[in-house]
């Protein structure tokens, strides 16, 4: 009961053929070309090492090489805050500013491998606290400003946290009444006026040298602890090392064809992965100019920032796509994004009616791509030099080997004595693995090494995610493996639902779920906002159940309850448990306690 393969593929959408010349000549002219022949060892020849041969430090390769040669008066980071003003950052002032900050640490005797947090939006402090911190050879830790009192007090706990670089604000809203609770937070550095148990952060920096030489750095040791959770459960400390550089940047130059000229503008919040990894290393690392905006999400506010920072390679999110695709294309047309060469996307994936309208209104494709928490950088992505199918997470990134392991009957790998099974067969479908071994793969969580050793089998990563591959070697996601609805004997994923629902001309955005059901085990339900100006009603509600079932067949949702705003996650995402939770009349944790829950 499946649509033919190739409306389960394109969604109705062709693949886009790319026209428009840029002057800038791509990264990666042959994908299978660059593929066959990439090699890790040598890619490190495209970083410089610190001096002397002693070893590899991420500050190093993103501030100090620039500040030390040609770079040293280019703009490294432009900081525009909420009221729209701006401060400039080359990269001479940024090697000061961060040898002052690894100054600061070194004299509260914090070390190397010492954990040093963040809290803070996104203002200049935070980043010469991420790249200082990695200066000292200590690790840095964001925290996503929104989280309240108890996420903040976990994750402090769980990192054994002896800094914090936080705002007066944020410290008195919601550090004040834990910090008692957080025995081995030592010292909270605070930006603005500093109140009882805080230290100030300006005159401690006043008080220091700029210059400070970089410590031998092991590559493999400790820099960046970044905190993933499921749906249940307590957060994860993934471990990554110097090392993962490489990835950032091998991944920068090929999923994101960054290039040292351009402005570069990742809308992701520092505090979560792709907002460190891509927000502040890579294109530094790449000597670009990163552009960042202390400001939420506001279209108007977005298209200007593109248009006045002449910005060539954007970085963002499905979420805000969605919510830019209702406006007036009108609003886009006013703005010059002449600039504009390339766009990409991450953080879910991307609904193949998105990339069909970068096309139509940007005049660019929307580039997906595929990574997680725990693989560090991009591993799978739609590039330059390839043809674009809508709704695709693309190809495996040059030096990664990806997989579809064979499944069991709770959706995730079938691991027998130790052993899986990789079917080579196209449009297979299978738990998405990655061959263990490329330089940014997480190097464990932290004080929990068995459930570190879970992730892995038979040489293979595994990352929950259940995906297709087609003939010619594109990915395509299918649903997390605990998200798939066992449907009448078959496996249905929320995602191909959704974007099938999202083409619909009335349709927003779209949230699908398993709805228990006696006789087919879980019905397909699906919970639909509609754009602005379309009213609800009984025949609208036909009209998209009919659309879905046409191209879906019995795929197609059997119910469809319009919604105004569907719950997201703070990154975004449309939460799928919490409206099966309201759909039983369940606590969002009383899911798991249900067989089959998706």
């Amino acid at each position: 009961m499946k649509p033919p393969a190739e409306d389960r593929e394109l969604h109705g959408h062709p693949p886009i053929h790319k026209t428009r010349e840029f002057a800038v000549s791509p990264n990666l002219q042959s994908y299978p070309d660059t593929y066959k022949s990439f090699d890790w060892d040598v890619a490190r020849d495209w970083l410089s090492g610190l001096p002397g041969g002693r070893g590899l430090n991420i500050a190093h390769e993103a501030v100090d090489r620039h500040a030390d040669g040609p770079l040293a008066d280019k703009l490294a980071i432009r900081c525009v805050d909420r009221t729209g003003a701006v401060t400039d950052i080359n990269y001479t002032e940024l090697k000061a500013a961060t040898g002052r900050f690894a100054n600061v640490l070194r004299r509260l005797g914090v070390g190397s491998g010492d954990r040093v947090f963040s809290l803070l939006g996104r203002i200049p402090e935070l980043y010469v606290t991420a790249l200082g911190t990695l200066k000292n050879t200590s690790v840095f830790s964001p925290l996503f400003p929104a989280f309240g009192p108890e996420p903040i007090h976990d994750r402090l706990v769980l990192g054994d946290a002896r800094v914090l670089v936080t705002s007066t604000e944020l410290y008195t809203r919601k550090i004040a009444r834990i910090r008692d609770r957080i025995p081995s937070l030592e010292h909270v550095l605070v930006v603005g006026e500093p109140v009882e148990g805080t230290e100030d952060l300006e005159q401690l920096m006043f008080e220091v040298d700029e210059d400070f030489e970089i410590p031998d750095t092991d590559p493999e040791s400790m820099a960046l602890l970044h905190f993933t959770s499921g749906t249940t459960g307590k957060p994860k400390g993934a471990v990554h090392v110097h090392e993962a550089l490489l990835a950032h940047y091998a991944s920068a130059r090929y999923a994101l064809d960054l290039h040292p000229d351009d402005v570069f503008w990742c809308t992701a919040d520092p505090g979560w992965v792709t907002g460190t990894s891509y927000g502040i290393i890579a294109p530094l690392a790449h000597g670009a100019t990163l552009l960042t905006d202390a400001a939420e999400f506001d279209a108007k506010r977005w298209y200007r920032m593109l248009a006045d920072n002449r910005v060539s390679v954007w970085y963002t999110a499905p979420t805000a796509i969605r919510m830019l695709m209702r406006q007036n294309p009108e609003l886009a047309a006013r703005h010059d994004l002449s600039a504009l060469r390339f766009v990409a996307s991450v953080g879910e994936p991307l609904n193949p009616e998105a990339v069909v309208w970068g096309q139509r209104v940007l005049g660019l494709p929307i580039h997906d791509n595929w990574w997680q928490t725990e693989t560090g950088a991009i591993m799978i992505s739609n590039y330059v030099a390839m043809d674009i199918r809508p709704g695709s997470m693309g190809r495996p990134l040059p030096g990664v080997e990806a997989g579809l392991l064979r499944r069991g009957e709770d959706g995730r790998a079938l691991v027998t004595d130790g052993r899986v099974e990789v079917p080579t067969e196209a449009d297979q479908i299978g738990e998405l693995a990655l061959r263990t071994g490329w330089p940014s793969m997480f190097r464990g969580y932290l004080h929990e090494p068995r459930r570190y050793e879970h992730c892995f089998a038979d040489g293979w990563y595994l990352s929950g995610d259940v995906a297709r591959r087609d003939a010619d070697g594109y990915y395509w996601f299918v649903a997390r493996a605990d998200d798939v609805i066992k449907s009448a004997g078959h496996l249905i994923g929320p995602f191909e639902v959704e974007s099938v629902l999202m083409e619909h001309p009335a349709v927003a955005e779209a949230g699908v779920i398993g709805k228990p059901d006696p006789v087919a085990g879980n019905l397909v339900k699906a919970f639909v906002s509609l754009r602005p100006g379309v009213e609800p009603d009984d025949q609208l509600r036909l009209d998209v159940m009919g659309f879905a079932r046409k191209r879906l067949g019995g795929l197609a949702p059997k119910e469809i309850t319009f919604q105004a705003n569907l719950p997201h996650t703070r990154s975004g995402k449309v939460m799928r448990r919490l409206l099966k939770a309201r759909e039983l009349g369940l606590a969002e944790g009383d899911l798991s306690t249900l067989e089959g829950s998706s």
